[in-house]
């Protein structure tokens, strides 16, 4: 049986995640192949379609990655993100997904080495979860 290999759907907001993403880059951190990055311009603008959408077309993890707690250049984006969140981890729970495939992360443009071990945590965690059940329903 060939190894599992996650799909992982990382929502990264412009100024500090996504930053952090590519200071991990540039300083040549190693982190999973498996996670695709998409930046957005602030995580409060992540909606819970996009991330229900993430599931459908086959990511077997997602994240959104947002400013630190009170430092968000949009004021407070990273705080709706984290409430919009834990609203759709009550969602997918409901629905029979496990709650441990989304999660949110505060990561300041600086933090590339914790963005690079962040993606390896989170992808070893899926890892452990297996295929997400939507994936597998449509493959069938």
């Amino acid at each position: 049986m060939e190894k599992f290999e996650p799909v992982i759907v990382a929502f990264c907001c412009h100024y500090c995640a996504y930053t952090a993403a590519d200071m991990a880059g540039s300083q040549r951190l190693p982190y999973p192949a498996n996670v695709k990055i998409i930046r957005v311009p602030c995580s409060g603008k992540v909606d819970a379609l996009h991330i229900i959408k993430a599931f459908e077309k086959g990511a077997d993890g997602v994240y959104v990655a947002g400013c630190l707690e009170g430092d968000c250049h949009f004021k407070n984006g990273n705080e709706r993100a984290a409430r919009r969140i834990a609203y759709v981890k009550n969602y997918l729970e409901e629905i029979g997904i496990e709650s441990e495939r989304l999660e949110m992360v505060m990561i300041s443009a600086g933090m590339g080495q914790r963005f690079a071990q962040t993606a390896t945590e989170i992808t070893e965690k899926i890892r452990a979860l297996g295929p997400s059940p939507i994936r597998t329903a449509t493959a069938l």
